[in-house]
């Protein structure tokens, strides 16, 4: 078993509960180069969500862990209901076997402030590598707003 992420002080409990789901996840379906991230999320109405990361052999055809989550959201919702999103964690396991707390990449971040501009998105800080949530759009300085 990979050794988990310590749950941060700050980190309420239902966000404590995405990180464990995400990690049982990834601990359950990591596959070098196929499989190395794991999303958790919960939706407005309290449901938790997953995705993985899947990795395809043209790099371009890899989709990442947080579009499949919000797909899985998406489509568990009934016609017309909007997709609102509170807290999204993702991990990878580092090399050192050790589970981690990642920030989406660019295009995830992008997704997640189109979908859920307001979610609490778990990163890990560069400067001090210490988990804290940031608001979706936070994640993305003046970025363009795209009225659906």
């Amino acid at each position: 078993m990979t050794a988990p992420v310590a749950v941060p002080p700050e980190m309420s409990e239902s966000d404590a509960e995405l990180l464990s789901v995400a990690q049982a996840l990834l601990d359950r379906v990591w596959r070098q180069d196929r499989h190395e991230v794991a999303t958790a999320l919960r939706s407005a109405d309290g449901r938790i969500h997953t995705g993985v990361h899947v990795e395809g052999s043209c790099r371009r055809s890899s989709v990442c862990a947080e579009g499949v989550a919000l797909g899985t959201a998406r489509g568990a919702l009934a016609a017309g209901a909007p997709l609102e999103v509170t807290s999204v964690v993702s991990v990878q396991i580092k090399p050192a076997g050790q589970f981690r707390i990642i920030a989406p990449c660019g295009v995830c971040r992008e997704l997640i402030s189109d979908y859920c501009p307001d979610a609490a998105v778990w990163i890990t800080t560069v400067d001090d590598d210490r988990p804290v949530p940031v608001r979706a759009l936070d994640l993305l300085p003046e970025k363009s707003r795209r009225r659906w």
